[in-house]
């Protein structure tokens, strides 16, 4: 969603979207290749906990592999990134509407002469 608003807007695509879309195509792949892996089972949980904004034991994640490990610490960041970025876009609609109701007054639209 967010690369279709940024492309809307005019806003070229970055490097962090390249990297976010890898974080998450590696975690739907890891969840998806064995789901009954526990590594798939914790890295699933981890990202249902993030959605719903519920906890998950930091225990549950000491129990991957560094690599795996290391790919939660990854949706962490990402999620914390897109939360702030989500902030921005709804700062960024309302500031708009603002804008377009203001336009749509009856004050904005008269010429003031001195």
């Amino acid at each position: 969603m967010c690369q279709e608003y940024d492309k809307h807007l005019g806003f070229e695509t970055s490097g962090h979207d390249k990297l976010h879309s890898l974080v998450i195509k590696k975690a739907r792949k890891l969840i998806e290749a064995n789901p009954s892996d526990p590594a798939a089972q914790i890295i699933a949980a981890l990202v249902l906990a993030l959605e719903s904004e519920t906890s998950i034991a930091v225990p549950q994640l000491y129990k991957l592999d560094d690599k795996r490990f290391e790919l939660a610490l990854e949706i962490l960041n990402e999620w914390r990134l897109d939360r702030h970025y989500a902030s921005k876009l709804r700062l960024l609609d309302s500031s708009s509407m603002v804008q377009s109701l203001h336009e749509m007054t009856p004050e904005s639209r008269t010429i003031k002469t001195p």
